[in-house]
């Protein structure tokens, strides 16, 4: 996925929001008021980067034109508040439960989603069961990393990237999410150690032995 959108490929795939059912090139050339070839040249990029594709046929006083709508990818390209709806469900949820249930709630989260993911870490020594959570996590968008300390033989997963940040500073809690997640598939006690949502550099997450 392109990691920035020009300005004019933006002002298509606005028009292509306003109109859902799809427009054709000559359309959206005539209300950007710019070439034919140019919007050509425009859609090639939104559409090999996922942005938009193909639709229906549009029935004109003339032959039958292509028209190109967006896809999932070219909608949330759009501004969306998740993090900010989420802060409301998890105060509400806090309030009505209390800390000590809405920590133990987040923690059968964190459970229930390992025991959606065991079938990739059936058969797998611990080595290989940390690889497979590191691809999960990296998955996630966590940007991970294992390390091991030669002298203490101590290993830590660490994460350059919390990707609830900002509902971690307000509940930290949710760590407990985390925490239980990597215990459950790695099948070994997890200490974090280091929090970036507490001031920390990284999320660092000290495996314990059993």
């Amino acid at each position: 996925m392109a990691e920035k959108i020009g300005s004019r490929q933006h002002q298509i795939l606005q028009l292509l929001l306003e109109n859902k059912a799809g427009l054709s090139i000559d359309e959206i050339a005539t209300a950007l008021n710019i070439s034919r070839n140019a919007v050509q040249q425009h859609f090639a990029v939104l559409e090999r980067d996922g942005y938009i594709q193909m639709g229906g046929l549009n029935k004109t006083a003339g032959r039958p034109v292509r028209c190109f709508v967006l896809t999932e990818a070219g909608i949330n390209s759009f501004p969306k508040q998740y993090a900010w709806f989420s802060e409301l469900i998890l105060t509400d949820l806090k309030n009505e439960m209390g800390s000590e249930a809405f920590l133990r709630y987040l923690h059968k989260l964190g459970n229930n989603l390992s025991q959606s993911l065991l079938s990739r870490f059936e058969g797998k020594q611990t080595d290989e069961r940390i690889e497979e959570l590191l691809k999960i996590m990296d998955e996630l968008g966590f940007k991970t990393k294992y390390m091991t300390d030669s002298a203490s033989n101590e290993r830590t997963l660490e994460a350059c990237n919390c990707i609830y940040h900002d509902l971690a500073q307000k509940h930290e809690e949710i760590c407990e999410f985390d925490k239980t997640l990597m215990s459950s598939l790695l099948e070994k006690d997890i200490e974090l150690v280091e929090c970036m949502a507490k001031g920390g550099a990284v999320c660092r997450f000290k495996i314990i032995n059993k």
